[in-house]
């Protein structure tokens, strides 16, 4: 009679936060799963039970951020573990969190932390075609723009390389410049800022900022009077408040007793 292999307990993993041994968060987690509490030392991971292999599915990202939701709605200071990541079972998680490196490193970003969430600011271009509206803004490229295109010529390869590369170094340019100035308004505010990668040719501004919980309406009212120094040519869009992705280093000692922790996104 062959034996049947009995599958290992593998847990989802949410954030992290200072020890609340015991604590249960509801059926809230993946496939709504319950949300529940691990602790090792002086920090607990949030986790859920997961049978399958995860997909970014929307419902998943939902989840996800749903339980970190209700964490920074319970707990002085969370640290967000990114999505999709997966550890075999309960004992390979207290081995990890157990860690002297670890728990140094978690506890010290705890502290940081502490009291505090991320608010998003996006700044746009607001324009029908941001290309003529740097034409319009910007005598020089006016000026390269009508010598290559203007009348019947018909411009070469390298004049059109030559006048991509004058709006691609003004865009830059004028990105650098507005960043420098959003920021001075929301240095007061904001315990840090970190300037995150721009995801289209609109964006002028992607910024996260760490903000004190009790601050989070002077940050509302300094993006309104950031918008009033702007033209109607500049959108402005604030989110959150979220736990702080941008400010914190999950980069832990994963090795583990003896099963891995993995990412399964």
């Amino acid at each position: 009679m062959r034996k049947q292999a009995v599958a290992k307990q593998k847990l989802y993993l949410y954030g992290v936060a200072s020890e609340f041994d015991g604590k249960i968060f509801g059926p809230i987690g993946l496939d709504n799963a319950t949300a529940y509490s691990i602790t090792s030392g002086r920090v607990s991971a949030v986790v859920s039970d997961v049978s399958e292999k995860l997909r970014p599915e929307r419902r998943h990202l939902a989840a996800h951020q749903e339980v970190l939701k209700l964490m920074m709605a319970e707990l002085p200071a969370v640290l967000p573990v990114s999505f999709g990541v997966v550890v075999d079972g309960p004992e390979v998680l207290r081995h990890i969190l157990s860690r002297t490196r670890n728990q140094s490193l978690l506890l010290a970003q705890l502290r940081r932390v502490e009291g505090r969430v991320e608010m998003g600011l996006r700044v746009t271009w607001d324009v029908p075609n941001i290309f003529e509206y740097f034409v319009e803004t910007h005598p020089e490229l006016r000026a390269a723009r009508d010598q290559f295109f203007a009348g019947n010529r018909q411009p070469s390869q390298d004049d059109k390389i030559e006048v991509g590369r004058l709006f691609e170094r003004m865009l830059a340019e004028d990105r650098e410049a507005h960043r420098q100035r959003v920021e001075e308004i929301f240095n007061p505010q904001c315990v840090e800022i970190k300037s995150n990668k721009l995801r289209n040719e609109r964006e002028v501004v992607n910024l996260a900022c760490l903000v004190d919980r009790s601050r989070q309406g002077d940050f509302e009212a300094a993006v309104f009077a950031a918008a009033q120094l702007f033209d109607n040519n500049y959108a402005f869009d604030y989110s959150g408040p979220w736990a702080p992705h941008n400010f914190v280093d999950m980069a832990l000692d994963m090795r583990p007793g003896r099963a891995a922790a993995q990412s399964q996104a």
